[in-house]
């Protein structure tokens, strides 16, 4: 399973959130080497076990990370159905986020739309 998710927490700064973008694959516990294998290929992120049940993620959260290799990927192999609507408006707040919006009240505001939109929230 394929997630982009999308954050917003309380922070310090200087308009009081922070937003983060986090990309995960998620497979069984049993397929650790293929999960290997696809952190190795892309050259990022980290593997992360849950516990709670028998399920291994890759983990892609540094936005450089995720504006040079997650992009470019799925720009080039394409996400099918809804789910595509859905990784278009995980990239439009990457761009937000790499061009510095996220921090002021308006990119805020901007990416709170965009996010409540994303998943359960969509429309179309």
């Amino acid at each position: 399973m394929v997630r982009e998710i999308v954050g917003i927490k309380k922070s310090k700064n200087i308009i009081g959130f922070q937003v983060y973008l986090r990309f995960r694959i998620s497979q069984h516990a049993r397929d650790a080497k293929l999960m290997e294998l696809i952190m190795n290929y892309l050259g990022a992120g980290r593997l992360e076990r849950d516990y709670r049940n028998p399920a291994l993620y890759l983990v892609i959260t540094k936005i450089s990370e995720i504006n040079q290799i997650v992009i470019p990927f799925f720009n080039k192999n394409p996400i099918c159905g809804i789910k595509h609507l859905d990784y278009l408006d995980w990239c439009r707040i990457a761009n937000l986020i790499e061009s510095g919006a996220h921090l002021t009240n308006e990119g805020l505001a901007e990416i709170r739309r965009i996010k409540n939109g994303i998943n359960t929230g969509r429309k179309d």
